[in-house]
């Protein structure tokens, strides 16, 4: 085999092989040219639904479904609303105050049966005032009733005699309670705090400083809490006055209700007047015994050094008047 027949076949081997690849290039591009038509004419697929918000928080621990009362579902045209849940009713406190008027045969008697009532109530006698006089008794007795029991001693009292009046009042006072409560607790975090801050005093002038803090803040939460006592004690016993007649006891007169206007005014004023004028007479008469006793001597001295001042002053302008005439002789 001739050089020149070798060097043709390598030749032809090398434009076949440059040929083959070239096709091969081709054919990928169409490949990725349909590939990216189909792509941009394919259709897009559908978005994810969305998904509710408290699906996205993090799962709930075990037992809080139960910690917190699921929401009342109510369905409706436009889906399912969500109703929160409703909060426990709040108690109430409420201030029982009644008062009764009674006509009986015994006044004594009639008022040791309500020291009974009270007692089989549970309760006990605030007060106690009898006026003795045969058929003219009166009595005025208090009695303090559990709140629960009010309503049925009530009644019970208007069984002993003949029941002339009877007057209920009640006042709610459950917003004073809360705001109590809530003053208590506050305070009470500040005098934590201020006894945390006494631990941690390191001077002298420290600790008196915060010792001085800490009683200040514990007399107003004592106070606090005093006042808490006192309105709990009012909405757990109730009020009844009772007032007890006897046979011929004139009726007390009801108390008058306040008057306004001009007229009332100035017979207010005038009523302050004359008390004012009563007050300085009673004081003009308490001070003049002191004034008579104490006075006669002082004008009596007075008279004395007076007269005396015109005597020496008469004696020394008639020697002045005598020395004259001398001193003109003289001259």
């Amino acid at each position: 085999m001739t050089p020149s027949i070798s060097r043709s076949r390598r030749v032809a081997a090398l434009l076949v092989c440059t040929g083959l690849v070239l096709t091969g290039c081709s054919r990928s591009t169409g490949s990725a040219s349909s590939g990216g038509g189909r792509a941009a004419v394919a259709p897009q697929q559908p978005e994810k639904p969305l998904q509710p918000e408290n699906q996205n928080q993090a799962a709930a621990p075990p037992g809080a479904a139960d910690a917190v009362p699921a929401p009342t579902q109510i369905a409706g045209a436009g889906g399912t609303a969500q109703v929160p849940p409703q909060l426990p009713a709040i108690q109430r406190s409420i201030v029982y105050n009644g008062s009764i008027t009674v006509r009986v045969d015994n006044v004594n008697a009639a008022a040791d049966r309500l020291v009974g009532l009270a007692a089989g109530a549970g309760g006990f006698v605030g007060g106690d005032q009898r006026t003795i006089n045969a058929d003219q008794s009166t009595a005025t007795v208090t009695l303090r009733i559990p709140a629960d029991r009010f309503s049925k001693t009530l009644e019970d009292i208007s069984h002993v005699g003949t029941e002339e009046s009877r007057q209920v009042s009640t006042q709610d006072v459950t917003g004073n309670v809360v705001d109590l409560a809530a003053r208590i607790q506050a305070q009470q975090a500040s005098v934590d705090r201020v006894r945390a801050l006494l631990a941690k005093a390191q001077t002298i002038g420290e600790v008196t400083s915060v010792e001085s803090e800490l009683s200040r803040r514990e007399a107003d939460l004592e106070s606090l809490q005093g006042q808490k006592r006192s309105l709990d004690d009012l909405t757990a016993l109730s009020t009844i006055a009772v007032t007890l007649l006897g046979k011929a006891a004139a009726k007390p007169a009801p108390p008058q209700a306040a008057q306004g206007g001009f007229l009332a005014g100035l017979k207010s004023g005038w009523k302050a007047f004359t008390a004012s004028i009563k007050v300085i007479l009673t004081v003009l008469g308490a001070l003049l015994p002191f004034a008579v006793v104490l006075g006669v001597p002082v004008w009596l001295v007075l008279w004395w050094l007076r007269r005396r001042r015109t005597t020496t002053g008469g004696a020394a302008q008639l020697s002045s008047v005598t020395a004259a005439p001398k001193a003109g002789s003289e001259g």
